[in-house]
């Protein structure tokens, strides 16, 4: 269900001037209106879905420690061990496997050392590891200023289907 528009100026795009003409609360709804007016034959690749109201979130994941900074490292050591261990495999002419497998057990203890170090180094000022993205409130579909009234008329049938 689109928004009501509340005096929404036009969206200006670098190449052409383009107006809202539904808002949606989640970029779904948004999406299922563009494929919408994409299946009723509108010339889609005068669209696009804008999000505004934007918001950085931080979701927190856990606690961070010490043992996990350097499980976290151990890790992306290994995968470096193994994409160097894979290199110089290729122009070895010893025992392939072995080289990788050095390589990885290198790096992963290479990457444990330096997780380890680098967490103490905060002094505890960031004993958490979290994950961030950005979120939009709302999300409008603009169109090229010469395809306006086509899409309405289109997404207002959509209005009246659901």
């Amino acid at each position: 269900m689109s928004l009501p528009l509340q005096n929404t100026p036009p969206v200006q795009s670098a190449a052409r001037p383009t107006v809202t003409v539904a808002a949606y609360p989640d970029y779904a709804q948004a999406q299922r209106a563009v494929d919408y007016l994409s299946d009723n034959g509108f010339p889609v690749e005068h669209t696009a879905i804008v999000g505004t109201e934007l918001r950085l979130v931080e979701q927190v994941t856990g606690r961070l420690t010490t043992g996990r900074a350097a499980l976290a490292g151990a890790g992306s050591g290994a995968w470096f061990g193994l994409f160097i261990g894979v290199l110089f495999g290729l122009f070895s002419n010893s025992a392939w496997i072995a080289v990788v497998l050095t390589a990885v057990v290198v790096g992963a203890l290479w990457g444990a050392a330096f997780g380890a170090i680098a967490h103490a180094m905060t002094g505890g000022r960031r004993d958490f590891s979290s994950r961030s993205y950005l979120a939009a409130g709302q999300y409008a579909v603009a169109v090229d200023a010469e395809h306006v009234e086509d899409a309405r008329n289109h997404l207002g049938r959509l209005a009246m289907t659901l």
